[in-house]
């Protein structure tokens, strides 16, 4: 087996047996095809089925010169799934990066906004256009909704269950889950459905995607990612921010005013609560204050 067969037959493999995104498995495919440029720089002549600990260990001591430790973490999680996936599928007895040790990092705390930050960015949108009511609706239902930016374009009309008061989200892995949506949000979808939405011109592929750019079809990360951008910048905003900002801000809020961790695990989607615990560590002062009012000896 070549590499190229190996690593088309491994995306086959995220995508139906896992039910991966497009982006996972290109993520994914990148640490492999990484390992595949090493191999062809230094003309070392072993297919993915015969390649070696050492050969590997090399790889990654090479990369490690030129990454910081949490790539180089990531790098070696990647291999080691293709690896899993060749001796899971016989292909291979071992996995030459069973020995591999991962570098240890600290766990990364996500940039929080304050409402205030929040508020300011939403406030900065241009509601004198079209595509300012969309903007408007698609920053409520980030942070109102604490939805992963693929989560936000692919919300279907078909999604909203708006009298149930929630929305069905597709997440990691195709798994869905139904989402809490506030009267707020609600009100500003509407807003957009009907004021704006109703009067576009749409590409019947795209007629069940909620939000569309000004062709009339689905929206891309891309461009949620440069809405942000601009707003960050038209207001001066010092934090650098994405879409995953608003996650973190929604998660970080709801658990400041009292919400149950494990709550707001269903509502991100977390597989593990041990993910959603990284929000345990975000404000230190306000937990503080949680001691200090409820604990028996305060």
């Amino acid at each position: 087996m070549k590499w190229n067969q190996a690593l088309d037959d491994y995306r086959h493999f995220l995508k139906i047996e896992r039910g991966l995104s497009e982006n996972t498995i290109k993520n994914y495919s990148l640490d492999i095809q990484k390992l595949m440029g090493y191999l062809t720089a230094l003309d070392i002549d072993e297919p993915p089925l015969k390649i070696t600990q050492n050969t590997v260990q090399q790889f990654i001591y090479e990369s490690a010169k030129n990454v910081n430790p949490r790539s180089q973490a990531r790098l070696i999680s990647g291999l080691k799934g293709f690896f899993n996936y060749l001796v899971f599928e016989d292909y291979r007895p071992d996995n030459p990066t069973d020995l591999l040790e991962t570098p240890k990092i600290g766990r990364k705390l996500p940039d929080v906004l304050s409402t205030d930050e929040i508020n300011q960015l939403i406030r900065a949108i241009d509601l004198s256009t079209p595509e300012g009511e969309r903007n408007r609706a698609i920053l409520e239902t980030l942070y109102g909704c604490g939805l992963r930016v693929s989560e936000l374009i692919n919300i279907k009309l078909s999604d909203l269950y708006f009298e149930e008061d929630f929305i069905k989200v597709t997440g990691k892995g195709n798994k869905q889950r139904f989402v809490p949506i506030s009267k707020v949000n609600k009100k500003y979808i509407n807003l957009y459905r009907n004021e704006i939405r109703a009067h576009q011109n749409i590409a019947p592929s795209h007629a069940d995607f909620l939000f569309l750019n000004r062709r009339g079809k689905q929206l891309t990360r891309a461009m949620i990612f440069t809405i942000i951008k601009r707003l960050s910048q038209k207001i001066g905003l010092s934090k650098k921010i994405s879409p995953h900002t608003f996650r973190h801000s929604f998660a970080t809020h709801l658990l400041e005013n009292g919400a149950d961790l494990r709550a707001i695990q269903q509502m991100l989607g977390h597989e593990s609560i041990t993910t959603t615990e990284v929000y345990m560590h975000v404000n230190r002062a306000h937990l503080a204050k949680v001691l200090n009012k409820f604990h028996p000896r305060k």
